[in-house]
């Protein structure tokens, strides 16, 4: 079983994909909409959670440390953007 992976349409051939701090920090954004909607189930919570405080620790460690707030910062629950908070109403 073997499984062909394709890189992005636009990406030059043989390049690595890339993440930036905003991708990743949009990852924990995720996490946290998808927990407060209950789409995971108490045996995954640990796990999610555990993985939430890892990815979240990487960003404050690759954070600026001149005091500037990285394009990738991770919102607190109510700063989420406007469109995200009306999804979940």
């Amino acid at each position: 079983m073997t499984e062909e992976v394709n890189a992005p349409q636009g990406a030059p051939e043989g390049e690595a994909p890339q993440l930036s701090l905003q991708d990743i920090a949009t990852i924990v954004q995720i996490i946290d909409i998808v927990s407060r909607r209950g789409g995971f189930e108490g045996q995954e919570l640990e796990a999610v959670g555990s993985l939430r405080n890892r990815v979240v620790a990487f960003l404050n460690a690759a954070a600026p440390k001149d005091g500037e707030v990285p394009e990738g910062q991770v919102p607190a629950g109510d700063d989420l953007p406007e469109e995200v908070e009306a999804e979940e109403a």
